[in-house]
């Protein structure tokens, strides 16, 4: 009886999970004791490369082109803020994961009520499918640009990443890891490689990396995006909260005995290294994307700013800037490597947003099913709206086409904002809180400072940036009208965001004072005992 019980639990694709964070891989890498620096940070290496995914993925290239062509190295700066924000929160939601076996889905599940961790979790799964949107959009139109397949079939086609992604859990985490690298250095190469060919102004690069008033003007407008717009753009598509789910819970990989202190403290200290040394990748490819729009094109040249006009600019000698980038140009290399790259990019997210998806669903919900299901359903979802514009536009002129994709795509990334401050509020509150952390991990006044200015400044940005975002839906050329209802949407949204996050803070608090009381209840018992 007990072996037909064990049969059937084998067989249910969706199962009751309370254990340890992703628990296939949990504790599965070994890492050396008493090497050397370099020896001992390689082996810590890997989650860093996973995490700096989302910081590159097809979301982020539109905007950063745009705002290079548009503002030329003036928003370099936002990227390179942007950047060191991510440091911090992923230095803190590693920390959080490695320090108490929890992952930010698990802590925040925790010390709230159920019925916030299901609301928690439907808000932080459209964040996932928004960024699938993104990633089903960069995939399908790589696959028409490289081989000619109809969009259509190209979007169906992005389905069956699902069969990479179970030979891959086959392989082990530390190959999945090798591979996102190999991934992460093609995309890095083919950008140096354009960009060196452009020949760039690196002293207005440098100039460019210190902020001005100007940054975050609303004026001038060029072409439809103010400076303010392309910051926001940037920012929101960089700084993404499914990433600080992600690196709590593959910050627990590493094999280490928690009851040393002093290894714990080695493994947050690499770990720290390892995120840094990655998002710094990401830092340069999102500001080699910049620099492209503003080096590699003419001022102004590209007016189809979606996949499929930067492609064609990259081919149109017209549009390119100096004779070195003209001779590449005519032999189809620029524009072939920059799909190579896009397809590159999709697929690693792949990898890190089935990842995700079982990290809050196991976490918020206490539910897991294998990750080819969890990416099968994910990914059909995502698909559904994306074949629904495609055929929508099927019979326009090709660039309503690739107008309307960009526009879903951009349009998408607003449940980002939403999701942001529920995945950043938390994390602070815990890395701050002694009870949770202890004194040798909790925040230090340094980080708790920096910590909350990112949080309260990225949540007053997004929130800033979603009248305009909710107006997107309504194309470029909304009427007076709906540009007012957008506004109205917004604004009802904006106080539904901040109900909730008070709801949130406010269960936090409640849940960190019962830990701490069961804690001090927990220390008498032990003392009583111990007389």
């Amino acid at each position: 009886m007990a072996e037909e019980e064990n049969g059937q639990h084998k067989h249910k694709l969706i199962e009751y999970a309370n254990g340890p964070s992703l628990e296939e891989i949990n504790g599965t890498v070994e890492v050396p004791k008493g090497k050397g620096f370099w020896r001992t940070l390689f082996a810590y290496s890997g989650p860093g490369a996973l995490v700096a995914v989302g910081y590159m993925d097809p979301g982020n290239w539109s905007t950063s082109i745009t705002g290079g062509q548009n503002f030329q190295y003036m928003l370099m700066s936002v990227i390179l803020m942007s950047s060191l924000i991510a440091m911090l929160l992923q230095y803190m939601a590693a920390k959080l994961g490695i320090v108490t076996q929890m992952d930010l889905a698990q802590a925040i599940r925790a010390r709230t009520s159920k019925k916030l961790g299901i609301v928690l979790w439907i808000l932080t799964e459209l964040a996932i499918m928004a960024t699938d949107i993104a990633e089903v959009i960069g995939a399908a139109i790589a696959l028409y640009l490289l081989f000619h397949i109809p969009l259509v079939i190209a979007v169906f086609i992005t389905v069956l990443d699902v069969l990479l992604l179970l030979l891959l859990t086959k392989i082990g985490f530390r190959k999945i890891e090798a591979l996102v690298v190999c991934l992460i250095l093609v995309i890095l190469l083919v950008f140096v490689y354009q960009v060196a060919l452009s020949d760039p102004d690196w002293g207005g690069v440098i100039k460019g990396l210190v902020p001005t008033a100007e940054t975050f003007s609303k004026t001038p407008v060029v072409g439809g995006m103010s400076p303010l717009n392309g910051a926001l753009g940037i920012i929101g598509a960089t700084v993404m909260p499914h990433n600080l789910y992600l690196h709590s819970a593959i910050s627990q990989t590493r094999a280490i005995d928690h009851s040393d202190e002093d290894q714990v403290a080695q493994t947050v200290r690499f770990a720290k290294w390892d995120s840094n040394i990655q998002l710094t990748f990401a830092f340069f490819v999102n500001a080699l994307l910049l620099i492209m729009g503003v080096a590699v094109f003419k001022t102004g040249a590209v007016k189809d700013p979606s996949f499929f006009g930067l492609f064609e600019a990259l081919s149109d000698t017209s549009t390119l800037s100096n004779g070195v980038l003209i001779g590449v140009a005519k032999s189809g290399v620029l524009s072939v490597l920059f799909a190579v790259a896009l397809l590159a990019s999709g697929q690693n997210s792949t990898i890190t947003g089935t990842l995700t998806g079982q990290v809050i669903m196991e976490g918020f919900i206490h539910m897991r099913m294998p990750l080819w299901a969890r990416r099968l359903i994910t990914r059909l979802i995502s698909v559904v709206p994306v074949l629904i514009c495609v055929m929508m536009f099927a019979h326009r002129p090709e660039v309503q086409q690739h107008v309307a994709l960009n526009n879903l795509m951009n349009n998408s990334q607003v449940f980002l904002a939403f999701a942001l401050p529920f995945s950043m509020l938390p994390l602070l509150m815990f890395t701050d809180s002694k009870v949770e952390m202890g004194n040798r991990f909790k925040n230090s006044w340094f980080v708790k400072g920096l910590g909350w200015i990112s949080v309260v400044g990225l949540t007053y940005l997004n929130l800033l940036g979603l009248p305009d975002s909710i107006a997107g839906f309504f194309g470029d050329s909304a009427s007076k009208g709906e540009i007012s209802l957008a506004h109205g949407i917004a604004y009802v949204l904006i106080v539904a965001v901040l109900a909730l996050l008070a709801w949130t803070i406010y269960e936090l608090y409640k849940g960190n004072k019962r830990f701490e009381l069961q804690l001090e209840t927990q220390k008498a018992a032990d003392k009583g005992n111990t007389k």
